[in-house]
């Protein structure tokens, strides 16, 4: 029998890897054929991860209807069926398939529901929006991993009384109708409050839409998980996920005896003529993650708003030619700028508020060739979109990072943001191979990646942060880190974090709309130094 005390909830791990679908089944796989787990064995275990989950989460539900479907996650909802039945809970298995109709472990899992005296309702049979009008929980055991194209009736028609009922919803292992890999809606998914997944965490749990279908994620790795499984690169995670550690990694302790020469020399060249905001933006948020010295190189009629503003930034003005037939004379005359500001500097970031037009380029190429740590964004990847990545690709310098949104990343491939966001997670695996850079996606959810790199997601952050500016702070976050650790990697992953828990933390006190990206830019000071 199996013990059907359900467990607290601090005991539930925190998914900090995250694993192809295909991966998961060769852990299941590992501890049948080589542990000699059972199958069955597995599927009592999950049933009760997902009823202690349930019993947490829901203490005074009285009433909980499970919806099963025809394969091995239908057989899991049987088990949490009958679990919650042997707790005095009033429990209806509402399923697409009678148990004489299923198979395997399934089958047994169903026949042991049956014998127990369970209610079974047979989907159509009986009116799913009736079943589910009573409920208190709906556990959601329709469809598992293996979906792979669009949902079908009976399902679809489930899934959407699901939906609608209103009902709290416990999803598991994944919620019916999403992608395990991608985190795509296949035409119909269920919309969960909370989700038990098993084994180990799957990459679509938190990729594409996933987050806004699987509400709440618990994991329970059945006492197999990677750790115990397979001992080459069938075990290694797709993705790992940030935690504040990695600000720290990047950010240690500062010497009693340092000087602001310590913390690096940042070159911002962006803000073409009347765009002054952009390289300010992401010159505070340099400042503000502790870089040594700040410079912000800009068309020359910005210069008095971006001085006035924010007096600790260095400013350089140059002249923007009129006509491109004056651009040779006036990039003559940049030279006396240009060339000490590069040689000085430790790290350049270029592309807020830069544009696309001749002096633009002629910024981008200078920046290309200076020899020193990059961080390219905004105009910057639509210049290399537009000629230098066009012809097959172009491998930037060891450690250039590169932080596009959806839309530069389609400029980049040549695709589509609809289908960066349909597979964010292959994208960044193009982009890195194109490039050979160190590529920060933005995005609900980003993504970053590097050559022979675990590549990493950030689960913080806020529909709030959809504003403008937000990009120009996160350069300059990138830029400022990188200056004082030196290290693209540790750099990419710290100001990915503190900018998304900055972002929170600006949410909770004031909500998802209205936030400043100047705001966001000064809270940034506290998540770098761990006192947020």
């Amino acid at each position: 029998m199996m013990n059907t005390a359900p467990r607290n909830e601090v005991g539930w791990s925190e998914p900090r890897s995250l694993y192809r679908v295909a991966q998961v089944r060769a852990f299941d796989a590992y501890a049948i054929e080589v542990l000699g787990v059972s199958g069955f064995t597995l599927m009592q275990r999950a049933a009760g991860a997902a009823w202690g989950a349930l019993h947490c989460r829901w203490p005074q539900a009285r009433r909980v209807v499970v919806a099963t479907g025809s394969g091995n996650n239908g057989g899991d909802g049987w088990l949490v069926a009958g679990l919650a039945r042997a707790a005095g809970l009033d429990v209806s298995v509402l399923c697409t398939a009678l148990p004489a109709q299923l198979r395997g472990d399934a089958r047994r899992a169903a026949e042991e529901y049956v014998a127990g005296g369970g209610t079974v309702l047979a989907y159509p049979a009986v009116s799913a929006t009736h079943v589910l009008a009573g409920a208190d929980v709906v556990v959601d055991a329709l469809l598992g991993t293996g979906l792979h194209e669009a949902v079908r009736s009976p399902y679809v028609e489930i899934i959407a009384a699901l939906n609608a009922s209103g009902r709290a919803i416990l999803a598991l292992d994944l919620p019916s109708g999403l992608n395990g890999d991608t985190g795509e809606v296949m035409g119909a998914a269920v919309r969960a409050d909370c989700t038990v997944t098993f084994v180990a965490a799957k990459t679509g749990l938190y990729l594409g839409a996933g987050p806004e279908h699987t509400g709440q994620v618990l994991l329970d790795e059945l006492q197999i998980g990677p750790a115990v499984a397979v001992r080459d690169m069938t075990g290694q995670p797709v993705l790992e996920v940030l935690s504040e550690r990695d600000v720290r990694c990047a950010l240690p302790a500062r010497a009693r005896q340092a000087n602001k020469g310590d913390f690096g020399r940042v070159l911002l060249m962006g803000s073409g003529p009347g765009m002054p905001g952009a390289v300010r933006l992401a010159g505070e948020a340099c400042l503000h993650c502790g870089a040594g010295l700040v410079t912000t190189m800009t068309a020359a009629e910005n210069v008095s708003s971006i001085a006035t503003g924010r007096p600790e930034l260095i400013c350089i003005g140059l002249a923007v030619p009129a006509t491109a037939s004056a651009t040779s004379d006036v990039l003559a005359q940049w030279a006396a700028q240009l060339t000490p500001a590069l040689a000085a500097a430790s790290v350049v970031a270029i592309g807020p508020g830069l544009g696309t037009g001749e002096w633009s380029r002629a910024l981008l190429d200078a920046a290309l060739s200076c020899g020193k740590p990059l961080v390219i964004d905004a105009d910057g990847l639509n210049l290399l979109a537009q000629g230098l990545l066009a012809q097959g690709g172009r491998r930037l310098a060891a450690g250039t990072i590169l932080t596009p949104h959806p839309g530069e990343a389609a400029r980049l491939l040549g695709s589509t943001s609809s289908q960066i966001q349909a597979d964010r997670f292959g994208a960044l695996e193009r982009l890195v191979a194109l490039t050979g850079a160190v590529v920060i996606l933005k995005g609900a959810g980003t993504l970053i990646g590097a050559p022979g790199r675990v590549a990493v997601l950030c689960t913080h952050g806020n529909p709030g942060m959809a504003a403008a500016g937000m990009g120009d702070v996160l350069t300059g976050a990138v830029a400022g880190i990188l200056a004082q650790c030196r290290d693209p990697w540790l750099a990419a992953r710290a100001a990915v974090m503190a900018h998304a828990l900055a972002g929170d933390a600006l949410a909770r006190r004031v909500g998802a709309r209205g936030i400043l990206a100047l705001d966001l830019a000064a809270s940034l000071t506290g998540w770098v130094n761990g006192v947020a």
